[in-house]
């Protein structure tokens, strides 16, 4: 009988395909912020397509709604990002009200979205971050509901 730890050894893993499909928000960024890969979920949560994104630098792909004067969701990024590189220790933000462009199809626009988000460094063999994990979460739903029953703590 074959012992099924050899068995994994022959397994090729096709990393890149269980990443595209993993059923979290995930945004794969350089240290210059730069998107370098984005998974299925995330593309369907902030209404985009990879050629719109992979290759450009994540603050104009998803910008502050003009229209929002209060809009601070990119300020937070901004200061997140490089704690990441300078502590290399994760890093989470407050709930960001953070909203993202409507496609013209649907209206255009911007739409309100309520995130949670963790930037997570990923250290090379010199224990120097060589890349960032932005992993989201789309919490609008329940943000909505605490706005309306007059709940102020985060969720």
């Amino acid at each position: 009988m074959t012992d099924p730890r050899d068995r994994a050894k022959d397994i090729a893993i096709d990393y890149q395909t269980i990443f595209e499909q993993i059923p979290g928000l995930y945004l794969i960024l350089s240290t210059d912020f730069i998107i370098l890969a984005q998974n299925d979920a995330h593309l369907r949560a902030t209404n985009t397509t990879r050629s719109q994104t992979i290759g450009r630098l994540l603050f104009e792909v998803f910008p502050d709604n003009p229209n929002d004067s209060a809009a601070d969701g990119l300020s937070h990024l901004r200061r997140s990002l490089p704690a990441v590189l300078k502590t290399r220790r994760p890093n989470e933000l407050p709930v960001l009200k953070y909203d993202i462009q409507r496609p013209l199809d649907k209206g255009g626009g911007y739409e309100t979205r309520y995130w949670r988000v963790v930037n997570t460094p990923v250290l090379d063999t010199d224990g120097y971050v060589s890349l960032i994990i932005n992993q989201a979460e789309d919490i609008t739903e329940l943000a909505e509901l605490r706005i309306r029953l007059g709940i102020t703590a985060d969720p």
